[in-house]
């Protein structure tokens, strides 16, 4: 069971986090509990980093940002014990969860579970600091990156064998998409790893990737659900599986969309081998992640425009890398926008059935949204558009694939 900051943001929620491990364990089950800082508090350990110094040194960053998951862990075991449930709490380096070197953004090399497992043969539930581990050879603490007791709570699943995984949060499932802005949108009762994946990557901010990964990876059996059901009547959640295991596939599964988009135009380079080159990869250097690309070669056929987006908060750092270039890659102008988001269609279905894109393009032109930019692969399609379109693109798009519930 993974609880996040929303459910443990003070002491009643973590009191009802208790709740609901106490249901399972009158069901008999042996649970190990994750938990992630209470809400905010991760930020304001960050923010206190970045006071103290701007350049701060990362294995000292994390030594402070990872101290929020073991005040939760702390205070879980304290209620848990003071209801009469044995339980302990364990920090990342005690289990241990061992980790790679990449302070701030740390892998999971492996998980040594026999502690865990004893305590499971006294009638312990563990509760353990999520987004966590251990870098061995150095003995310091790392964290996994932001969202990462999803991943905490998913790997040590596959390293204990547990017969599913349920990651608690504030929503009480997946749904075909956000219902702030579709009210008629729907729980899904299961999830593809794949559509979850893509999901989970195209905005959808109910699980981080990396846990979706591993899930998918390790065939842990995962179920999304909401800490704030009542304890005694929980719904059943989404569940997160195979493809194998959904009977009833639709086309589309669901539509997600990022506000996370910056668009750039380089105008006028030359159409010659190596440009693509030039620009691309001092980005990659730089560690700037580029998605959608478009190249338009002009009437002449000796020059071409090319665009392609980058994380917003990579914007200006992607400028000024392609403005110390100009010379080397040779354009005539560069333009910017960052009023602009990616909606997405996601689906396995897409896979056996041909013309799902081409309908959204027309549905789109009808209600006159421009599309500045596609990119398609085998289980969904996304589309760039100017910000101001975002809520009127999602829910024609809901729409048009039969997502909306019925009245």
């Amino acid at each position: 069971m993974k609880f996040g900051g929303t459910s443990v943001a003070n002491i009643e929620r973590i009191r009802n986090v208790a709740r609901h491990v106490k249901r399972e364990r009158d069901a008999g089950a042996e649970i190990a509990v994750v938990v992630s800082a209470m809400s905010g508090k991760t930020n304001e350990l960050v923010a206190w980093c970045a006071e103290a110094a701007p350049l701060y040194d990362p294995a000292e960053y994390d030594a402070i940002v990872a101290s929020g998951e073991l005040v939760t862990a702390g205070l879980l075991a304290i209620i848990l014990k003071d209801s009469g449930i044995p339980a302990r709490s364990w920090q990342g380096w005690q289990i241990p969860i061992l980790t790679d070197d990449a302070h701030g953004v740390a892998r999971i090399a492996g998980i040594d579970s026999a502690g865990l497992l004893a305590g499971f043969s006294r009638g312990e539930v563990a509760v353990v600091a999520g987004f966590q581990g251990l870098h061995q050879p150095t003995n310091r603490v790392t964290t996994l990156g932001r969202g990462g007791s999803d991943t905490s709570a998913v790997a040590l699943a596959a390293a204990i064998k547990a017969d599913r995984c349920d990651i608690y949060t504030d929503v009480d499932g997946v749904y075909t998409t956000d219902p702030r802005i579709v009210p008629k949108a729907r729980r899904l009762e299961k999830v593809a790893f794949e559509e979850m994946l893509e999901m989970a990557s195209l905005g959808a901010k109910v699980l981080q990737v990396r846990s979706v990964e591993l899930a998918m990876m390790r065939k842990v059996k995962t179920y999304v659900r909401s800490s704030f059901d009542d304890p005694l009547k929980p719904n059943p959640g989404t569940l997160i599986c195979d493809e194998e295991d959904i009977v009833e596939q639709q086309i589309v599964t669901g539509i997600a969309y990022s506000t996370d988009e910056a668009q750039i135009t380089l105008r006028r380079v030359a159409d010659k081998p190596g440009v693509a080159a030039a620009i691309f990869v001092p980005l990659a250097e730089a560690n700037i992640n580029v998605d959608m690309i478009i190249q338009v070669v002009s009437d002449d056929t000796t020059t071409t425009d090319i665009t392609f987006t980058v994380p917003s908060a990579e914007f200006l750092r992607a400028k000024t890398i392609l403005e110390e270039r100009r010379g080397a890659i040779g354009y005539s102008s560069l333009q910017g926008a960052e009023d602009v988001v990616k909606v997405s269609a996601i689906g396995v279905g897409m896979r056996s059935h041909a013309g799902v894109a081409a309908k959204a393009f027309k549905a789109l032109a009808e209600k006159g949204i421009n599309i500045r930019a596609i990119t398609t692969s085998e289980i969904k399609f996304s589309v760039l558009i100017d910000a101001a379109y975002t809520e009127l693109a999602v829910r024609t798009l809901h729409s048009l694939y039969g997502l909306d519930a019925a009245a």
